[in-house]
């Protein structure tokens, strides 16, 4: 019986899929409304249609188009209320626009032809976790989309855990609250998320990766943006009174060590990645991102830009040169560890489902970072893809089923005795 019901878990999680990355919900960093993209509000319509149908209660799509709903308890018994999270934004980095998912089934070793035409595959230099996939269903795109598993995956399995616990009311569990958000490949959406009206007493994003991955941990994060305003004239007579801002911010951004950049660090050491520059002659500006696990290391990296900065305004002080620091997310190690019942929960429910695991550090967050520090603990758990932000996105079905279980567990174990 258990394996006739993983398998018609596993095809709910497949079509869920397929139907939630057929609508285009990218997200733009660019954008100043809330969310940045109109299809993510018709995506939380659609969402909150197919909550009710299945027989969420209090289904509620926001003022920014986040969707919230209860899966009421079965139980008199005390629980705490649990929530889970997944956002509904894909990442602008690459083609979220008529993505069509490509089922392969009971893969069996070797590569995996995303595009012949293109000569695209998963092979173990592509895709470093597919070996550990055999006899799974493994999805991908065309070859010409990202596939969206990040992070429409995620709200698939929680879909299909609150279908099968409200068509099974004899397990018992309390209230558990499913919410999806807007705007985070951004970082920007969750700032507007009301944590005090959700009311929950701890949640899980899922919202990672591999089998097993599990993010209590991630970067310290701020936007940095460097505004440059020169000093323009002839270029025939600019000696002793040009100030080209294009030129100051190439010097910058060259002068920044080369061991603190992305493509120089892993592990828990942190960078600062310049990832735009705009402007020309009168006015220049460089945007880019500050990471950095240790939060007094943090604030050390942005000082070492500040005196960098302070170095350039010296060598042109013809220009004027500003830098501007806005704030992304924290590191949620330390609340989680002081509020533990979360992680206690999932790693019970790990072990129960003989899932070898590992507490990791992200290189990146998630939503439940910024929730984190509003006084809602939220760590992450692996939603079963690979590659994300590109066209050699994959994910395994069966992953995403082992995930469905962890969630089922953590609600039932949550009651108490």
């Amino acid at each position: 019986m258990r394996y006739i019901n993983c398998i018609i878990k596993i095809q709910k999680i497949y079509k869920r899929l397929v139907r939630y990355v057929a609508v285009d919900t990218t997200s733009s960093a660019e954008s100043t409304s809330i969310p940045s993209s109109d299809a993510q509000i018709s995506f939380a319509h659609q969402m909150a249609a197919e909550m009710k149908k299945i027989g969420l209660t209090d289904v509620e799509v926001d003022e920014y188009g986040f969707v919230t709903g209860l899966i009421a308890p079965t139980t008199d018994k005390p629980a705490p209320v649990i929530g889970l999270f997944a956002h509904m934004d894909t990442v602008s980095d690459y083609n979220g626009h008529n993505i069509h998912p490509v089922l392969h089934e009971n893969y069996q070793g070797g590569a995996i032809t995303i595009s012949a035409e293109k000569n695209m595959v998963l092979n173990e230099q592509t895709a470093p976790n597919l070996a550990k996939c055999i006899g799974d269903n493994i999805v991908t795109a065309d070859g010409n989309t990202l596939l969206g598993a990040d992070d429409k995956l995620g709200i698939a399995i929680i879909m299909t855990l609150a279908e099968y616990l409200i068509a099974h009311p004899e397990i018992a569990h309390g209230p558990v609250k499913v919410a999806f958000t807007i705007d985070e490949e951004t970082g920007t959406g969750i700032g507007y998320f009301d944590v005090k009206k959700f009311a929950a007493d701890f949640a899980y994003t899922v919202d990672g990766a591999n089998l097993g991955d599990i993010d209590c941990g991630n970067f310290n994060a701020d936007i940095v943006v460097i505004h440059i305003t020169g000093k323009s004239c002839h270029p025939g007579s600019a000696k002793g009174f040009m100030a080209n801002p294009v030129r100051i911010a190439a010097d910058i951004i060259s002068s920044w060590p080369e061991d603190k950049l992305p493509e120089t660090t892993d592990g828990e050491d942190g960078f600062i990645l310049f990832k735009d520059i705009t402007g020309g002659l009168e006015k220049a500006e460089v945007q880019g991102i500050v990471r950095e696990h240790d939060l007094t290391k943090f604030a050390a990296f942005k000082q070492l830009l500040l005196d960098l900065v302070d170095q350039k305004r010296a060598k042109y002080p013809a220009a004027k040169i500003e830098v501007e620091f806005k704030e992304q997310y924290r590191n949620m190690r330390d609340i989680l560890q002081a509020r533990p019942q979360a992680m206690e929960l999932l790693e019970a429910a790990l072990k129960e489902n003989k899932i070898t695991y590992k507490l990791t550090q992200a290189r990146g967050g998630t939503d439940g970072a910024q929730m984190t520090f509003k006084g809602l603990p939220t760590p992450n758990i692996f939603a079963g893809y690979e590659n994300p932000h590109g066209p050699y996105e994959w994910c395994s079905l069966n992953w995403a089923e082992n995930t469905l279980h962890i969630l089922q567990r953590i609600v039932q174990n949550a009651v108490k005795a």
